[in-house]
This record gives structure tokens, C-alpha cells and sequence, in this order.
């Protein structure tokens, strides 16, 4: 008897822990292969394109409550080759924006699959209230109080490529306050970091950068960019990633790849820095190992599990797009509660820097569990560049899970890149290894012209209320 109870005890722990998630695994994938945009905008680009295309909408991804994600195109097409648009890198006068989209996320009864059906609910242009350099091609749209920023690389003036008066934007970074009334977006060329509001898209807040990341000779090549620089940062690898912490108050920004002084493109040593969203000022500078394994890998993501520890998304550019195989997707946390801050310490060089370089572990490796769940490493897009966490949901089988959201920067090319799309993950506490997440608590904010997809369902395994800092 005792014998018995002690198999059946048993065979009930087994059959727990087989139901528990065991790691971050992935639930469903959804699409948004519409090929305009809600921004009005007609005509077309100087590629060809329409003025109001939709595409490379996974470049930055935040969430914005009530089920709402808000997804950032980069500068706009210029994987293709048009007429005239080598002197400016083939990039156009894409008028800078972001997208609100509305997520669908349903669980399948009986089973831990989900489906996701995204929707464009908004699009909201970029401007300044003040006017802005541009170069060969200035917004039609343009009025006295509204200056609009676009893509082409030849929008700026003399002086250090910080100049926020400079109409040239490549948005790569996306996050939202707190009261959900403001968007935080990070740049590639300036490196910039810049508050808008989040109803009108106007330009609030500038906030300011270390001196150490701007170059003085601007060009609008990007390989001229780097030749004529010997500091600053490396052409069209500025701020890539950008988090916010739970609390709201401070961002934290990621360059992409290390600085000219820190060994440029191709070196180990990128650097993380916080701003303080209260005085805008940059406060610390930390440093991160991009070597793994024997390679070194650009930093697309930076996501805030808590007030210190984060995820860093690191990719190769191979995959759908580039019509090779996937090798490297990869999400690694870090802490930087301990790490050293270097920036009153003055250095640069990779030789000086790697001794402070904050330790990292592995915390998904995206390219395994999608090869795992049938995708073809030919079929990963190339570049999955943004991160953001979701609502909690339940599964078919009860079980509660958080969610990790990522998207691909299709380059406005859907033929060759494939359409934009979302993968979402599903974790357990136990995923994170000791660290305690703390989500952002955004307040939902309703948005003029939105289509809220609310259905019993949804409300059954979405609707969970989310942790709050």
C-alpha cells in the first residue's frame, strides 16, 4: 500500500513538472503585411516607393498598455538602388514616424499554442515645433510650427552630428513614459535621444548625450562619415537599443556597435548609458562584451528586466533578407547594480575597456527554439532588432506565463525580407534564473481612430493585470 501511494505521489510530481515551462519558449507568430501605412501621406519616394509605406516596423517595439504595442520604422527604404541616391546612401525622404498596433493574442483551448492577429490602428508622424536643417529635399507637409524629421542622410548642417536642429533621424529605440502621454526614441545619427509627445508626435525634450559620442565631419555617406572620424560614433550604428526602467525614470540607451576610439565596428566594447529623465543629463556609462564564442555581434535591443538587470538582443545579419541561414539571435542578461561605471573614469580602447565589461548569461537563444518549432534558419528574418515585454496570459492549460515580444526590421522590402512580423514568447519566473521582473505599468491611453479588439476570449487569457515596479 505504502509502495503504491509512494509511485502514485511519484508520478504526480512528474506529471506537475512536465506541465511547468520549463524555458522561454515560443507561442505564437503574427503578421502585419499591410502595404500602406495610416499616415494620409500620398505620393511617392524618391526610390519609387509610396510616400506612406509600411515596413521595417520591428526596428524599435514598446509596450503602450491596454494591449498595445507601439512599432518604430527605422529611416525609411534604402535597401534599394534608386537614380541619383548613391550620394545619399539610397536613403529617401521618409517622413519619420511610428505605428500603433493592436495585438490579438488568444490562446487555443486545451493546448499552451496561441494566435496572434495584429492590427494597424495609427500612425503618428515625427516633427519639431521649430525648424530643422534639411538638405536636397524639404517636406511638402511642412508648415510654420510643424518641421517634419525625415531619413535622407543629407538633412543636416555643419557642426557635430549632435545637432538637434538637424532634420535627419534613423529612429532604432522606442519606449513609452509611464502616464503612457510620452515616447522616448533613440537614433542612429546623431546619436540622439528625444522625448515626443505621444498624441501629436511633436518633439518635446532633447536630452543630452556624452560629447564623446558625436563625430565632427559629417557626410551624407556613411563610409565617408567613418573615414573622416577618428572618435565618435561608428555611421548608421549610433543608439540602436533603448530601455526604460520599471519606475519610469531613467532610460537607458545601447550603442550598436563600439565606438571609432573604442575599435568601431567589428570590436568588442559597446557602450551602455543612462539618462536621467527628470534633468535629461546622462548620469553613467557602462561597458558590454559583444564577443560569442569566437565572434563578435552588433547590439540590436537593450530591455529592462528590473531597475539593474537587462537584456541585451545581440544578431548577426543572416537569415530571410540576406538569403543565407540564421546562425545568431541571441537574448543575454546583465546586471549592471555592480558593474563599474567608466565614464568619469575617462578611458577608451578596447585593451582599456574590456577589464570593466559587464558579465552577461544566456537567456534565449531565439534561433534554437525557432528552429525547434519548425522554422527554417533560411526563414528567421535576418534582422530581429526589437524587444518588449507583453501582458501575462494563460495558456490552454491553465498555466500563466509572461510574455517577451520581438520584431523583424523587414527594410521596407516584404519580397525579400519577408512581411513585418511578431514572435512571441512565453516564461516563467523560473526562466530568469534568481532575477526578479518588475514590468512597466503603462497606463492605457486611448487613441483617436483605434480599433480595440476585445473579445471574451481576449479578455479571458490576455486581459491579466501586469506587475508593477
Amino acid at each position: 500500500m505504502k509502495k503504491t501511494l509512494l509511485s502514485s505521489f511519484i508520478l504526480t510530481c512528474l506529471a506537475g513538472a512536465a506541465s511547468v515551462q520549463a524555458a522561454p519558449t515560443l507561442l505564437a507568430v503574427g503578421t502585419l503585411s499591410n502595404p500602406t501605412d495610416l499616415s494620409g501621406l500620398s505620393g511617392t519616394l524618391e526610390s519609387g516607393d509610396p510616400a506612406n509605406i509600411l515596413g521595417g516596423i520591428g526596428s524599435g517595439l514598446a509596450y503602450a498598455g491596454n494591449n498595445t504595442f507601439l512599432a518604430l520604422p527605422d529611416r525609411g527604404p534604402n535597401a534599394t538602388a534608386w537614380a541619383g541616391g548613391a550620394s545619399v546612401d539610397n536613403t529617401t525622404s521618409y517622413i519619420s514616424r511610428f505605428q500603433t498596433v493592436a495585438m490579438n493574442l488568444v490562446a487555443t483551448p486545451g493546448t499552451s499554442a496561441f494566435t496572434l492577429t495584429p492590427t494597424l490602428t495609427q500612425t503618428t508622424l515625427l516633427y519639431s515645433p521649430t525648424a530643422l536643417n534639411y538638405g536636397a529635399v524639404t517636406p511638402s507637409i511642412n508648415s510654420s510650427n510643424k518641421y517634419y524629421f525625415e531619413g535622407r542622410s543629407d538633412n543636416f548642417a555643419a557642426g557635430l552630428s549632435t545637432n538637434p536642429n538637424n532634420a535627419r533621424l534613423d529612429p532604432e529605440g522606442i519606449r513609452v513614459s509611464n502616464d503612457g502621454s510620452k515616447v522616448y526614441i533613440s537614433d542612429e545619427y546623431g546619436p540622439y535621444v528625444y522625448e515626443f509627445d505621444r498624441a501629436t508626435g511633436q518633439r518635446t525634450r532633447t536630452f543630452n548625450l556624452p560629447a564623446s559620442f558625436a563625430v565632427g565631419n559629417l557626410s551624407s555617406q556613411g563610409a565617408a562619415e567613418i573615414s573622416g572620424n577618428t572618435s565618435g560614433r561608428v555611421a548608421n550604428k549610433g543608439m540602436e537599443g533603448l530601455a526604460i526602467t520599471p519606475d519610469g525614470k531613467t532610460l537607458v540607451g545601447f550603442e550598436q556597435s563600439p565606438l571609432i576610439q573604442d575599435g568601431g565596428d567589428g570590436g568588442r566594447t559597446n557602450r551602455i548609458v543612462t539618462i536621467d529623465i527628470a534633468t535629461g543629463n546622462t548620469t553613467h556609462q557602462y561597458v558590454y562584451d559583444n564577443k560569442d564564442g569566437s565572434k563578435t555581434y552588433n547590439s540590436s535591443e537593450l530591455l529592462a528586466i528590473n531597475d539593474h538587470e537587462f537584456l541585451v538582443l545581440e544578431r548577426d545579419g543572416k537569415g530571410l533578407g540576406d538569403g543565407s541561414s540564421a546562425a545568431e539571435k541571441k537574448l543575454f542578461k546583465i546586471d549592471l547594480g555592480n558593474a563599474t561605471d567608466i565614464g568619469p573614469l575617462g578611458i577608451s580602447g578596447e585593451s582599456n575597456l574590456l577589464s570593466y565589461a559587464v558579465g552577461k548569461s544566456l537567456f534565449l537563444d531565439i534561433k534554437a527554439e525557432l528552429v525547434n518549432k519548425g522554422i527554417a534558419v533560411t526563414s528567421i528574418p535576418a534582422k530581429l532588432e526589437s524587444a518588449s515585454f507583453g501582458d501575462d496570459v494563460i495558456n490552454g492549460l491553465g498555466q500563466k506565463l509572461h510574455t517577451l515580444w520581438i520584431a523583424n526590421d523587414n527594410d521596407f522590402v516584404a519580397g525579400v525580407a519577408g512581411p513585418n512580423k511578431f514572435f512571441v514568447f512565453g516564461f516563467t519566473d523560473a526562466d530568469l534564473a534568481g532575477s526578479s521582473l518588475q514590468l512597466q505599468h503603462v497606463a492605457a491611453v486611448p487613441v483617436p481612430g483605434a480599433v480595440w479588439l476585445f473579445g471574451s476570449a481576449l479578455l479571458g487569457m490576455m486581459g491579466l493585470r501586469r506587475n508593477k515596479a
